[in-house]
């Protein structure tokens, strides 16, 4: 099938279970996430800036990142829950952000509560958050704007990530469920998961909450489950797996002065052939 049905991230969560996310920043990132067994993708704006060769910091456009994500979906039959980082403006902006993603067949989104122009929430640099009824109204905006009860809306804290405390991320995470918000993104970057577990074991909501494991990466998937959270998104890592092979690659060919190395360690043309569906193609060609 050239163009394939795919689930709604709803459905996928409605399952039940631990759902499993990868970060991507192409079609062929999700084709890979999707064969190694992973629920659905995160189309990753982190990894979508890297890709084009500049920071995560609010420099690409909607348009932009709206096409990456469409063209992941577009080849697979897992869902792609797309980072929409601040909702590229105010509230008008999010309605138009919400009717440009549905009608590209994306099921569910995720905003933030940083001031725009945001910055990757690892960089070395101050993470301003706005007033939580200016975000509130984001949510209610977007959750009216959509066409399809399945579009799901995943409201994401930075409250810790700012410094601003526990107490402060269960307030903006319930006062966003109120608003309407579908699920919870708590985001972290201490070196463990207690902040994350802290949150978990306070939040008193059926609301799905979702995690990021990027620094606090030990946590076992069976672990994170028994603490209650829904969803993990495991956000940069084949970005980064991606980078350190290539540079690996490119120079042991420098060095080597010919691929004969190389051959019997990346993948064959034909495996590119299957992961693009050459033989389907080619049938319209007959």
């Amino acid at each position: 099938m050239i163009r394939p049905v795919y689930p709604s991230f709803a459905s996928v969560l409605s399952r039940g279970g631990m759902v499993r996310v990868a970060g991507v920043h192409s079609a062929l990132g999700g084709l890979l996430a999707r064969d190694a067994g992973f629920d659905a993708v995160w189309a990753s704006s982190f990894e979508i800036s890297a890709a084009r060769g500049v920071p995560d910091a609010s420099l690409l456009t909607m348009t932009e990142y709206l096409a990456a994500a469409a063209d992941i979906q577009r080849v697979l039959d897992i869902p792609v829950v797309a980072d929409c980082d601040t909702g590229f403006g105010d509230a008008a902006n999010v309605v138009r952000m919400v009717h440009e993603y549905e009608a590209a067949g994306i099921t569910a989104v995720c905003i933030e509560d940083k001031t725009f122009p945001k910055m990757n929430s690892f960089a070395n640099s101050q993470h301003l958050l706005i007033e939580v009824e200016s975000f509130c109204d984001k949510i209610r905006a977007a959750k009216h704007a959509q066409h399809s009860s399945e579009f799901l809306l995943i409201a994401r804290t930075e409250a810790l990530i700012s410094g601003l405390g526990h107490d402060e991320a269960l307030y903006r995470a319930r006062a966003y469920r109120k608003a309407g918000a579908d699920a919870i993104l708590i985001h972290s970057k201490a070196p463990a998961a207690d902040e994350i577990k802290d949150f978990l074991q306070a939040w008193d909501d059926d609301c799905p909450v979702v995690i990021v494991p990027t620094t606090y990466p030990d946590w076992h998937i069976a672990d994170v489950a028994e603490a209650g959270a829904s969803v993990v998104i495991y956000a940069n890592q084949g970005l980064r797996a991606t980078v350190q092979a290539l540079n690996a690659t490119f120079r042991s060919i420098i060095d080597e002065g010919s691929t004969a190395h190389l051959e019997s360690e990346i993948a064959s043309i034909s495996e590119i052939f299957r992961l693009q569906r050459l033989s389907e193609w080619q049938a319209f060609q007959a």
